[in-house]
This record gives C-alpha cells, structure tokens and sequence, in this order.
C-alpha cells in the first residue's frame, strides 16, 4: 500500500477516535456552553453535588448613588375660619316721647322751624303740634329708617339736630328776611337802603348791593321816619343821652335817629323794637357797613 495512502487511513482514524471520545464525554458528563442539558433537574447522587452545580446567586447591585432630594413638608391646610352667627337685627322700638301731636309751646314751634329748613313743614309756624306737625314728622321719619310714629322721640330729636341749625328769630316768626326790590332812590350813588316791608338794610353803591343786614324798626309810638335822608354824624362807641342805653356803630340820618347795633336785637329779636333807630343784630356787619359809610352817604326808608 502506498506510503500516502496510509498516512490518510491513519488519519481519518485517528479523527475517528476523537470524535468517539468527544460523543462519550458529553452523554457521560453533562452539557457545556450555552445549551441547557436534559438532565438539569436530576438529582447528583454525591454529597454536595447539588450545591456545587448550583451557581451562585450575584449579589444584589447598590442602586447608583445620588443626592438625596429635599422634600418640602406638605402645608396644613389652614384651620377653619370662625365664621359668627349673624345675630338678627332688632327690631327698631321707638323711644320715649320728648313731644307729641297736642302739645304747645316754644319747643313745638322750634321743632317745626327745624322742620321747615329741611323742607318738611310748609306751613305757617305755631305753637301747637297739630296734624300737619305730625304728618311731616313721620314723614321724617320714615326718610331715615326711624320708628314712625309722628312723635319725636330722642333718636329723631337727635337726627333732626345734626341736619338743621339753630332757627333764628325771623324764622320763629315766620319771616322770610328775603329782601324787596330795591327803591330807584337806591340805584345811584351811596345808599344805605332800607326796607321796612322785608326787615332788612342794604348797603348799595351804584346799584350793586354790596352788603345785606337784618333791620328792626320803631314801635308804634316811635315810628322810624320814612323817605330820603343823608349820614349827617357818626359815632362808632355811642351811648343815648335820653336812654342811656348803648348804640354802637352809630351812623345819624334824621334827628337822633341812627343805624347802629343793638344788643337787644340780637338777644330778643323781633320781639322788641327801637324808639325810632334802625337797629342792626350782626355786629361784625355793622362795624364792617361803619367803617364803609361816609358822611353824606344817602339813606332811604321805604316799604317795597
């Protein structure tokens, strides 16, 4: 037999042989690699087989490392607000009765002049609370959320007060103290411009009606005269040498009749009366109209 041809029988044989050994060693000894061999639940009849085949368990990785995030606690909720009963409202109960329909008096006719500012009474002032003091009462009151009761009780009283001011006597007595036209005798030059028919004097220059005081007059017996005169004296501290009564700001137009200031006036109103003089009640108007006057101004006395 050729040398060649052995050579390849013996090593044909020889890779027999290996494979041989290979095929017995893997049904022996179980699987390698990446296959899973048939016989993996069998158990392994040597001490400590199972816990040598069993492989180890990997430790469990630590979780990566990281800062550990600031949690902001959870705000409470805020507490429930109080929240107080509403209590209900009272019922308004008028008080006391201070005047009522049948009285009489000063206080009744101060009451419905009071009244009459605030345009509730129209009607002419008296002493007596009678139906139509009454009827602008409640109507006052029924205005302002007050008991009505045509009676004036403390709380109307009060409102009534704070809403008007003190009646001066000419509203007492139902003067309107609006003054008339004026007298042609007063539209040219200086006039010191009295009005007997609305109580009032007007200081007028060229016609322009500069300055407006209340005016009372004389009694029965002692008229103020009418007509056209002239300021002839004026004394700004005089004192009446028939009465001996004071006569401030004078300013003489016939006779001893004069313009001045009387304290009277102003304390007693129209109650009184002079003996003949123009009195004034508004002492700063009158020294003001004293210190614009001269001598030889003109004075008129009329009715409109």
């Amino acid at each position: 037999m050729p040398l060649l041809r052995r050579l390849s029988l013996a090593l044909g044989l020889a890779v027999a042989l290996v494979l041989v050994a290979v095929l017995g060693a893997t049904a022996l000894g179980g699987s390698g690699g990446h296959e899973r061999s048939d016989r993996a639940g069998a158990a392994d009849p040597r001490p400590g087989a199972a816990a040598e085949r069993r492989p180890a368990r990997p430790a469990a990785e630590p979780a990566p490392w990281s800062t550990p995030t600031a949690t902001t606690a959870p705000t409470p909720p805020p507490p429930p607000t109080a929240t107080a009963t509403p209590s209900p409202t009272p019922e308004l109960v008028p008080g006391p009765a201070l005047l009522s329909p049948g009285d009489d008096g000063a206080e009744v006719r101060e009451l419905q002049a009071r009244l009459a500012q605030i345009d509730w009474f129209d009607a002419g002032l008296t002493d007596h609370y009678g139906e139509i003091t009454e009827a602008a009462v409640r109507g006052f009151q029924d205005k302002r959320a007050i008991p009505v009761t045509g009676e004036v009780d403390q709380r109307t009283m009060d409102r009534l007060l704070a809403m008007t001011t003190e009646p001066t006597d000419a509203e007492l007595e139902g003067r309107t103290q609006q003054a008339g036209a004026l007298d042609p005798r007063c539209l040219e030059g200086r006039v010191i411009c009295v009005d007997k028919s609305t109580s009032t004097l007007r200081w007028v220059v060229d016609g322009e009606v500069l300055r407006t005081l209340d005016a009372r007059f004389g009694a029965a017996g002692t008229p103020t005269r009418e007509g056209v005169f002239e300021v002839y004296r004026m004394s700004r501290d005089h004192v009446s040498s028939l009465y001996d009564t004071a006569m401030p700001y004078a300013m003489f137009f016939s006779g001893g009749q004069a313009v001045h200031y009387s304290p009277d006036f102003a304390a007693t109103g129209y109650a009184g009366a002079s003996h003949g003089c123009v009195n004034t009640r508004d002492l700063a108007g009158v020294a003001a109209l004293f210190d614009e006057v001269r001598l030889g101004d003109d004075v008129v006395v009329y009715w409109s």
